[in-house]
């Protein structure tokens, strides 16, 4: 399982981020593909980008002149959301694979969580909230409606699209300032406490992963509990990258649906289904 689930992760990062001319050349596709969006962070700014990110795509939307619903970003996300819920920050995230894989990293004794876990989760909400909604519909930096979210505080914008543009390209070189020191002091420090603890940015902070986790209980894409199989072993409580009890796996808006927990179980009673499981629950 977690081979295959690596195998996904990088064949999804290299194919939607795969526009090697970008990268040798310092600049961004602008082509058709644009206007269509993947279902992970995946910064519209990253010269290797051929799609945009749904979080970037939204605040696009809300920044407009006047007040438009914004059907188009609303849509995609119910979709992406009820088909899969936060299996998409599992298995689709490009900056979901770059905190996996400094978790794998042979330093620090890991943890799962932060302390204070119960009350930092929400942060992600608050992050949705004030920077992604609120920062674009109202008055962030001076008069004009800014994508808060991306400008101050995205750490994928940052890794995948400022440093390889700042890179390959001297005139924007010259023109960063305090603002990318501050998104770049932000990186550094997740990318720091990725090595010690399991995916902070999903966890914590991430916009994108709130709004998946609030489709999780009714999801099609679901890790399916034989509840007559099972010997309360624990095993699965143990493998959770983010120490969700059995109970709460699947169910919870912080599962991610890595499948490590279905790997995990001697009898083979965890699997995913297509079928709805909240329905199939003895609550």
């Amino acid at each position: 399982m977690g081979r295959l689930r690596l195998t996904v992760q990088l064949l999804f990062t290299i194919v939607t981020n795969g526009y090697l001319y970008g990268f040798l050349s310092g600049k961004i596709y602008r082509g058709t593909l644009k206007y269509a969006c993947v279902p992970g962070l995946n910064c519209y700014s990253c010269p290797g980008a051929l799609a945009s990110c749904p979080i970037g795509a939204l605040q696009a939307l809300l920044n407009q002149r006047g007040f438009h619903v914004p059907f188009a970003a609303l849509g995609f996300f119910f979709l992406f959301g009820s088909l899969l819920g936060r299996f998409v920050c599992g298995w689709l995230c490009p900056f979901g694979l770059v905190q996996d894989l400094l978790h794998k990293i042979p330093i620090f004794k890991k943890r799962k969580r932060l302390p204070f876990h119960h009350i930092l989760k929400y942060e992600k909400y608050v992050v949705l909230i004030l920077l992604v909604l609120a920062g674009s519909l109202f008055l962030w930096g001076g008069f004009a409606k800014v994508p808060a979210f991306c400008k101050y505080l995205c750490p994928s914008g940052t890794l995948l699209g400022a440093l390889p543009l700042l890179s390959a390209n001297n005139a924007l070189r010259s023109q960063a300032g305090g603002l990318f020191l501050w998104k770049l002091g932000i990186l550094l420090a997740i990318v720091l406490l990725s090595v010690k603890v399991y995916r902070p940015f999903c966890q914590y902070l991430c916009p994108l992963g709130a709004v998946y986790g609030w489709f999780n209980r009714f999801s099609l894409v679901q890790i399916h509990w034989e509840t007559e199989r099972c010997i309360s072993c624990m095993a699965c409580e143990k493998a959770c990258p983010v120490a969700l009890s059995l109970r709460e796996i699947s169910r919870s808006p912080e599962c991610i649906r890595c499948g490590k927990c279905v790997a995990a179980c001697p009898q083979k009673c965890l699997h995913f289904s297509g079928h709805n499981f909240a329905k199939q629950q003895p609550f």
